[in-house]
């Protein structure tokens, strides 16, 4: 027997488990943190991936649209958006005729505040910053269809300037593969129409097929999603990209920039040789944790434990989880969505009328429904997480006995256990 330790908030929780079952214990791989992100951002720019140098692009009297990403989204935007801003005002380009568009997607737009924070206190006070809004028609200027048949039109600010350089973060997206890159145009600047018809093929074709398994993190090939995605940003062809990457623990561990499809891959690649994990055989048994605070402070967010751990579990499996979540109902919008409790009509709902929240709570409770899901949280969270489909747990010894019961019913002795300690942040490849 080995002890084994998984965080779940500030603490951790240990478990005594039969080592010679254990035939996974993921933690990631090596990561390199970025030293000086202000001068790693002027090398990124200034010897770019596939393009010349930003300084090379752009011409004084042009007028550049820098699209960035909103407050929801972790991107250390005020640290390299002065160094792109610096960079265009060496070649001429004034404050004046620089626009900065905040890519809110469907989202709301920031409060000045929040501009702060985002930007840089500098940044407000000497650059023109705009809101997207999604829903305001008037706004919009259509650039064409793309192949599935959705018409995209995106914010005026963005297409009718002169250039347009596009931010974000290269992340693991749990539909359209990666985030960052050709999101920051579809949805990031697009109209809420364009972004609906986009976002709805997280569904299957078949009504009542639930989620369209083409659609899941780190899948490109073959996902309509990400590539309606990379048809929009063509029809608009961006001028220059810059996306940070960040290690597991939430550092940033490299710039990428240059073309705005081809550097956005490499950063796909270098996001995913840190937290993909290649594994040879699936597991009856996953015990799984968010990574603790603050990736478990709500259910919404330690989903990305869900959408990580369930490529490790075999069908019909156990999962175990271990989450904090002390605002576990915060956003409403998303918990509400537990009060279902008849999947094929929230399947007809999110066709009807897409959401991200609700779609993260179907995909999270279609997973739930594939297996037996133990959570082990705190007491007053047991009420709830009943409803979304687990079985609560006061520590993680309970539900390894619940689950060793059930081991034991079903008559599996040779069981196999893999442990995801950094759950939210790490993907297991299964080599075919």
């Amino acid at each position: 027997m080995k002890k084994y330790f998984l965080p779940i908030g500030k603490r951790q929780e240990e478990v005594l488990l039969p080592e010679e079952h254990v035939i996974y214990d993921i933690h990631g791989n090596d990561v390199h943190v970025c030293p000086d992100i202000v001068a790693a951002t002027r090398e990124a720019i200034r010897n770019p991936i596939c393009s010349k140098p930003l300084r090379e692009i752009v011409r004084a009297g042009e007028t550049v649209a820098i699209v960035i990403s909103d407050i929801t989204r972790l991107c250390g935007t005020s640290e390299f958006l002065p160094v792109i801003v610096d960079e265009l005002n060496s070649v001429g380009v004034k404050d004046e005729d620089i626009t900065v568009v905040v890519a809110t997607g469907t989202h709301r737009g920031h409060t000045p505040e929040e501009d702060v924070v985002v930007c840089g206190e500098e940044m407000v006070k000497r650059l023109k910053i705009v809101q997207h809004d999604s829903r305001k028609k008037e706004d919009m200027v259509s650039l064409g269809k793309t192949s599935f048949g959705n018409d995209v039109a995106i914010s005026k600010y963005v297409a009718n300037a002169d250039r347009v350089i596009l931010t974000g973060a290269v992340t693991l997206h749990p539909f359209a593969g990666f985030g960052g890159g050709r999101k920051a145009v579809m949805p990031g600047v697009a109209a809420y129409e364009s972004i609906m018809l986009n976002h709805c093929m997280t569904m299957s074709k078949i009504e009542g097929g639930g989620c369209n398994k083409a659609c899941d993190a780190s899948l490109l090939e073959g996902n309509p999603i990400h590539q309606d995605m990379v048809e929009a940003a063509a029809l608009l062809e961006p001028d220059f990209l810059v996306n940070t990457v960040f290690t597991p623990d939430g550092e940033i561990s490299e710039i990428v920039a240059g073309h705005w499809y081809k550097a956005w891959e490499k950063g796909c690649k270098d996001l995913l040789a840190m937290g993909g994990v290649h594994i040879e055989q699936l597991a009856d048994v996953v015990i799984a944790s968010a990574g603790g605070y603050p990736k478990d402070l709500n259910l919404y967010q330690a989903t990305k434990c869900h959408m990580n751990a369930q490529f490790a579990v075999k069908k019909g499996g156990i999962m175990i989880f271990t989450l904090d979540c002390p605002d576990i109902k915060e956003p409403a919008i998303f918990t509400d969505c537990f009060s279902r409790t008849d999947m094929e009509q929230f399947e007809k709902d999110i066709r009807a009328n897409f959401t991200i929240p609700a779609f993260v709570a179907f995909k999270a409770r279609s997973i739930v429904n594939d297996v037996t899901a133990y959570l082990v949280t705190r007491p007053e969270n047991f009420d709830f997480v009943r409803k979304t489909g687990h079985i609560p747990c006061h520590t993680l010894a309970e539900a390894w006995e619940r689950a060793e019961e059930q081991l034991a019913k079903q008559g599996k002795k040779d069981y196999t256990i893999t442990i995801m300690g950094h759950a939210s942040a790490t993907l297991p490849i299964l080599d075919k």
